[in-house]
């Protein structure tokens, strides 16, 4: 079998902490930002960790172990 390949989107969307955890934007963030306000646009603007959920499919995009 050859090598699996890292999903580009994925390398470019998503990073892995040092403990595991996926790093990833906050959705809603780039456009039709007149109406948020100011507080709710600052909270968009900080990293969110991906779920617990929804880690293991990153992780496999991006060629690392599922632990």
């Amino acid at each position: 079998m050859p090598k699996m390949k890292t999903h580009s989107g994925a390398k470019k969307r998503f990073k892995l902490t040092a403990n595991g955890k996926v790093k990833a934007r906050h959705a809603f963030s780039s456009h039709i930002l007149e109406k948020k306000s100011p507080k709710y646009k600052r909270e968009l603007s900080n990293p969110v960790m991906l779920s617990d959920h929804d880690a293991p499919r990153v992780k496999t995009l991006l060629g690392a172990k599922k632990s």
